[in-house]
Formats: C-alpha cells, sequence, structure tokens
C-alpha cells in the first residue's frame, strides 16, 4: 500500500451537497482541504452531445436489466448511474430497496430537483408535537441563520406564505402569475382548509455544489480534490481511538492508497457514508467507527412517493380548445394534517407537487390503436397532476449493515439493506388519494385516474438516518454540530445525521447543518481542542 503525504488540516470524503459545502466554508476560511472522491471529474461540454431519440439503440430507453433499481435513468443519462453488477449490495427478496446512486464529482446534485424547502419545528421538535420517534437536538431557531446563508447562495426562488409549517425563506420573491386551472385548484384547497404555495427551488441551470460550490473553494488555493478514490476504510490511532486517515483504492488501477487526516468530514451521503463507518472497525471501534452505541445504521427512513397520485382532465382544454391562460404552471401543497386535529389512522403528514398543461401517460388510456389515438389527442395539454410526497417515520428496525458475503468491484463488504413501510405510510398514501380528488373535483375537473401506489423505499433518492444526532451518546451517533460523539475529529455532515425528515426535500438542510458544523469545526481548531 502507498503513502500519500499532503499539508492538509482537513479531509473530506464525498463532494456533493455536504462535502461541496463543507470545502466552500473551510477552503474560504483559509483552512487547507483536501477532498475525495469515488467517482470522476466530468467535463460536461467535452463529454455531452446531442442525439436524436432514433439515432440511440434502445430509443432513449434502458438495455433492459441494466439499471434493476434506477427507474430515473435512461440512455441519455445511463453512464451517470452507478451499475450495480460492479456495486452490488442486497435486501430481502421480498421487501426491495431502490438504491439510487451516482459517483462523479458534484455527487447527486448533477441530478437533484433542486427542491429547496426548509424543516420546521413540526419535524425538529416531532416527539413534542405526536409523542412518536425521538426531538432532533437543534431546533429551527438553531439552523435558521444558515437557512437565510443558503438560500441566496443558491438563488432559491419561492414565496413567502407565514405559514407555520413550511418557514418562510431568504427568497427570491416568485411574483409569476398561476393560470387559470391552477387559480381553479387553489380556491378549491382552501375552501378544504388546505395551503398551497410557489414551489421553492434553486435557480440557474446547475444550481449544484459542481458550479456553485467548488468553483469557489479552488479559487482559494486551498483545496486539492482527488476523483477516482473510493475510501475503503476510515483509520484510528490505537491509543486515542481518534481518526488518523483513510485508506482508499484507486477505481481505475486498484491500487492503495493510505492518507493521513488530522480531521475528517464524512459526506459520502445517507447509506455510503454509513457503510464506511460499519467497515471501518478496529479494537477501539469493534462495531464499527464512532458506534459505541449500537445505533449506526438504524432509523433508516426517506419520504414516501406517489408518483402521479392524481391526473384529472380540465374539461374546457380538451380537443386542443383550451383558452389562452387557462392551461400551464402549478404548484405545492403545504402539510395540513396533523397540525392541530389528529388523524386516526397516521401520525405526520405529506405535501403535494401540482402540475398542469401536460399529457396522459400510455396507462392512463383503457384503449387501444386508433381509439387511443383517439382519446389521447383529446385530453393531450389538458391534464392536471398531482404527486404526493410523504413523512416516514424513522423505526429502529429498519437498518442497514454490512454483508460478509458480498463485496464491490474492489472487494469492499457491501450493504445489506431492510427497510419496510408500514400502515402508518400505507393510511397517509390514501388519505393523500382521497384528498386530492375531493380538491381536484372541486375545481371542475374531472378524474382521469387515481391510485395509492407508493413506490418501493429509495426510490425517491431522499434516504436519511443511520447515524443520526442527538443529546445522549448511548441512543446516537452524532452531537448537535454532526460531531461523533466516541470520536471528536469526525464530522459526519449528510443526510445521514436526520432524526425525522418531514415530507420535505432534505437537500436545503444538509447544505444549512454543514455549513454550521463547519463553522463550529473551525472554531474548536482555533481553540485547540481539534
Amino acid at each position: 500500500m502507498a503513502s500519500m503525504k499532503s499539508d492538509h488540516d482537513v479531509l473530506i470524503i464525498g463532494s456533493g451537497a455536504s462535502g461541496g459545502m463543507a470545502a466552500y466554508m473551510l477552503a474560504k476560511a483559509g483552512v487547507k482541504v483536501l477532498m475525495l472522491d469515488a467517482g470522476p471529474s466530468v467535463d460536461w461540454d467535452k463529454k455531452r452531445s446531442m442525439k436524436a431519440v432514433w439515432d440511440l439503440p434502445y430509443r432513449g430507453f434502458n438495455q433492459p436489466g441494466r439499471f434493476p433499481h434506477v427507474t430515473q435513468a435512461s440512455e441519455f443519462d445511463a453512464n451517470m448511474w452507478i451499475e450495480e453488477e460492479k456495486h452490488p449490495y442486497s435486501h430481502p427478496d421480498d421487501d426491495p430497496y431502490y438504491w439510487v446512486r451516482i459517483r462523479m464529482i458534484g455527487g447527486k446534485m448533477n441530478r437533484w430537483g433542486r427542491a429547496s424547502w426548509r424543516l420546521s419545528n413540526y419535524e425538529f421538535k416531532a416527539k413534542d408535537h405526536d409523542g412518536f420517534g425521538d426531538n432532533w437536538p437543534i431546533s429551527l431557531e438553531d439552523i435558521a441563520p444558515f437557512y437565510k446563508r443558503v438560500e441566496p447562495l443558491f438563488r432559491v426562488s419561492g414565496r413567502n406564505e407565514g405559514i407555520p409549517q413550511l418557514p418562510d425563506g431568504n427568497l427570491i420573491m416568485d411574483e409569476s402569475r398561476d393560470s387559470l386551472c391552477v387559480q381553479r385548484f387553489i380556491d378549491s384547497a382552501k375552501k378544504l382548509g388546505v395551503p398551497t404555495t410557489k414551489a421553492r427551488r434553486a435557480t440557474g441551470t446547475l444550481a449544484s455544489s459542481l458550479n456553485l460550490l467548488l468553483p469557489d473553494a479552488l479559487a482559494t488555493g486551498n483545496l486539492k480534490i482527488v476523483p477516482d478514490a473510493i475510501v475503503r476504510e476510515i483509520t484510528t490511532d490505537p491509543n486515542t481511538g481518534l481518526a488518523n486517515g483513510v485508506h482508499f483504492v484507486d477505481r481505475r488501477n486498484r491500487r492503495e492508497y493510505n492518507i493521513p487526516a488530522k480531521i475528517i468530514v464524512l459526506g459520502a451521503s445517507t447509506l455510503e457514508s454509513t457503510r464506511l463507518l460499519l467497515n471501518s472497525k478496529s479494537p477501539r471501534h469493534p462495531n464499527g467507527l464512532g458506534n459505541s452505541s449500537g445505533v449506526l445504521g438504524h432509523y433508516l427512513f426517506d419520504q414516501i412517493y406517489v408518483k402521479n397520485t392524481v391526473t384529472a382532465v380540465v374539461p374546457e382544454a380538451k380537443a386542443g380548445k383550451a383558452p389562452r391562460g387557462l392551461m400551464g404552471g402549478g404548484g405545492y401543497i403545504v402539510r395540513f394534517r396533523n397540525l392541530k386535529e389528529k388523524q386516526a389512522k397516521f401520525l405526520r403528514g405529506y405535501t403535494y407537487d401540482f402540475y398542469s398543461g401536460h399529457g396522459p401517460q400510455p396507462g392512463q388510456i383503457s384503449a387501444y390503436g386508433a381509439e387511443f389515438y383517439r382519446q389521447f389527442r383529446d385530453i393531450n395539454g389538458a391534464c392536471f397532476g398531482m404527486t404526493t410526497m410523504g413523512e416516514v417515520l424513522a423505526r429502529k428496525e429498519n437498518h442497514v449493515r454490512i454483508n460478509p458475503k458480498l463485496q464491490d468491484a474492489w472487494g469492499i463488504p457491501a450493504l445489506h439493506i431492510e427497510h419496510r413501510y408500514t400502515d402508518n405510510e400505507f393510511n397517509m398514501a390514501e388519505d393523500a388519494m382521497n384528498m386530492g380528488m375531493e380538491m381536484a373535483k372541486g375545481a371542475g375537473f374531472e378524474i382521469l385516474t387515481a391510485h395509492k401506489e407508493v413506490v418501493p423505499p429509495g426510490e425517491s433518492i431522499h434516504e436519511l438516518g443511520t447515524c443520526r444526532m442527538g443529546e445522549n451518546p448511548k441512543t446516537s451517533v452524532l452531537n448537535k454540530w454532526n460531531q461523533a460523539h466516541d470520536v471528536k475529529n469526525l464530522f459526519v455532515v449528510d443526510g445521514s445525521s436526520f432524526v425525522t425528515g418531514g415530507a420535505q426535500n432534505p437537500t436545503l438542510t444538509i447544505l444549512s447543518l454543514t455549513m454550521r458544523a463547519s463553522e463550529y469545526m473551525m472554531d474548536q481548531k482555533k481553540k485547540g481542542n481539534l
């Protein structure tokens, strides 16, 4: 094994939302940073090309069987996604888990949907509200100053509505007008006591770590990025138990390296970070690094995702007869369940994205041949749709562990993932379907299809938990600063630190937590505590 030398003060593993933000904060503050990422550095201008659908062997669809768990992949972007032949994992045969991964500089932020919602104290202090699970060791008030700084950095647009369960943000105000069909839907929702707002999303062509964080960090001269470095293990000092370096393997030539580290920031994404910690065993850490509590790997959760929960048709828009201003646009329905009135069948709540002006999916029309085309033409462009995102309860039994019989292409032990939804999630999805239909009918729309089928766990790509933060070292892995209880020079800053997740997309919170942890790290370093 070759040893590498470096003058870095902090070693970061991962270059996505959390790793990128850590590099941005530390390098700009004058800290020498070395970043390792398991994927390549991609020149987007040189590597992309325009091709017509008919020039692709599978006409834009994937080669059958190539991506069994990545429903998002297509032939246009197939080389972005991880192929499970080289990166396997296991799950029970009757409980599949869809682990969706990208390995390249910038991570999954290269393909994120840019939805940028704040969490509220309904999430941070969920146990206080309904008695289930655990509270975060922080509140909205602790992280709000960091939300306020991240939002303009990512140019988040939206509207402030003064809704407690969706805290106002430091936003570029979205003053766009709603189409007539969207106005009708909003009025229908309002009559049922359901709050709506504009989408909040990071603006720009590629609002990501790759173009908003890493370039500024590199420009300081304080950041060095090593691509194609697959970290096998975090090593520790046998006397102190502190992290002192990493072993990694070059993705291309499989050569092994060791590099020392004074402080490690782990941001490889929820499951990869936890896999690395579980694989980093030593006499001082026999159950995995930082796992004296035995909690590492437990409390895996994401968000339920019901695609096209309700698809309706706006009657006036049929047969291409929509008057100007009727169709187009969309919005967001804020959580409205279990705030004041308790639901009998489920805890927590759900949200919707809604959108208009599109056509139906082929499977939504029960006809064939000429009749199919006639019906399709009649409602093409006249559809109104809703997709549900709902909170999943963090349960200890939903967990990951190392599968000793399974290794990736580089000989690193793989994960076994066990995650099951319960009646709480299924009842929530049913309620979302029923409420969606009621709102659509109230707007004068005709229901085309409605369903409550939840996609398998993991498909939302919002995996969270497994390395949770908390006040008590016996029931959590990290403290409120994303610092490992057992290993004070190790910080885990990705979604694995979450205690609850609500129904909101988690990226804005990951970025804000990392900014907060980075400033704490620098303060502790100045005080000589690191």
